[in-house]
């Protein structure tokens, strides 16, 4: 895992995986990659991307400029999510819930590279299903997209945000 430091309005970049695949011709096998990155500005702004390449830097370049391209914002209130949600893509099923301050990031190391990069401090995350990396990553920004703030739910329904947390007052 490769991250560069946020100082700066830098962006965090985050290698998830890098896979090797060969294709046998006559003379022999052709190698090629492909890699999984994540880019944050560890702040709520997030976007993945897959590269492939005849060369490895080149795969994560071409990843990296996608994730930077195919960025989304989501909602992070104290360091944590606003609510439990459940993200999935084809035969990932990944699970979220936020922790109280001081529980940290309990995840994976694929879910751990995307909290880390979108700023998310406290959570704890479960892969239910596969652990494929590719669809871990859709499944957990599938979940992340879906997540929605507390101000934007009670713009929503009429009422305001302090008018008892959502138990049917009205503004």
């Amino acid at each position: 895992m490769v991250a560069s430091p946020k100082e700066n309005g830098q962006l965090i970049e985050k290698i998830i995986f890098i896979n090797r695949v060969a294709k046998v011709h006559k003379g022999g096998r052709r190698f090629r990659f492909s890699a999984v990155v994540v880019v944050g500005d560890g702040a709520g702004k997030v976007g993945y991307g897959l590269g492939k390449a005849p060369e490895v830097p080149d795969a994560i370049r071409k990843a990296l400029e996608k994730a930077r391209k195919n960025m989304i914002s989501v909602p992070v209130i104290n360091g944590t999510i606003p609510h439990p949600i459940i993200g999935e893509y084809g035969a990932a099923k990944v699970l979220l819930k936020p922790g109280s301050p001081g529980t940290g990031v309990i995840a994976g190391s694929t879910m751990r590279a995307i909290m880390d990069a979108v700023g998310i401090r406290d959570v704890v995350t479960k892969c239910i299903r596969s652990t494929n990396p590719h669809n871990v990553v859709k499944a957990t920004f599938q979940a992340l997209e879906s997540l929605q703030s507390p101000d934007y739910v009670a713009k929503k329904r009429g009422i305001s945000e302090e008018a008892g947390e959502g138990h049917g007052e009205t503004a």
